[in-house]
């Protein structure tokens, strides 16, 4: 059987760092803010899961990531502001599809930094690694569609809408659509 294309280790685990932001693993320690980012209403109004209810499910869904990332099934890193320690949100790259070379960005910042290009800053930072380090040949995102400062961020940095499928999951008993977005690599 040939060997993948993509050749991904995330041992040691790539720290990085932004004008503003660290970008760093998370630990055990991060189980409170994780928990809140989880837990709130406003927080996961376009995650389409289920809020944490419990500390403790916060520290197995971390226990998950660590798993992943040790595994180099996904890599998943605490968003920090540079010299600070308290995360202010996540992003992450997962679903590597190896064969094709393609993975999936996700993310989700605290609301109290919304709107100051955070995000966007995070998000440059991951796609530089996912297609500099890891060789990726396109990333796509997974929208709901709802989420307008999600989509504005993705077009932002150059992501194209590939694809609209309605009512392709439930929620809460609801149908709802995902937007696909996708970036080729520019290198």
């Amino acid at each position: 059987m040939p060997e993948p294309m993509l050749q991904i280790n995330f041992t040691p685990f790539p720290i990085i760092e932004t004008a503003r932001l660290t970008l760093r693993r998370l630990d055990e320690g991060d189980a409170d803010e994780i928990f809140f980012h989880r837990s709130n209403e406003q927080m996961m109004r376009y995650l389409d899961k289920q809020p944490f209810k419990t500390v403790d499910e916060a520290k197995a869904w971390i226990a998950m990531v660590l798993k992943n990332d040790e595994q180099n099934e996904g890599i998943n890193w605490g968003i920090a502001l540079k010299g600070e320690s308290r995360i202010i949100g996540t992003i992450c790259l997962f679903h590597f599809a190896q064969e094709h070379e393609r993975g999936e960005l996700g993310y989700m910042l605290h609301f109290d930094y919304q709107g100051k290009g955070l995000m966007r800053e995070a998000v440059t930072a991951v796609l530089d690694y996912g297609f500099r380090m890891l060789k990726l040949h396109s990333i796509e995102a997974n929208v709901n569609p709802e989420n307008i400062a999600s989509i504005k961020t993705l077009e932002h940095h150059n992501f194209v809408r590939e694809a609209y499928f309605r009512e392709n999951y439930v929620f809460n008993g609801r149908y709802l659509d995902t937007a696909v977005y996708s970036l080729l690599s520019p290198i």
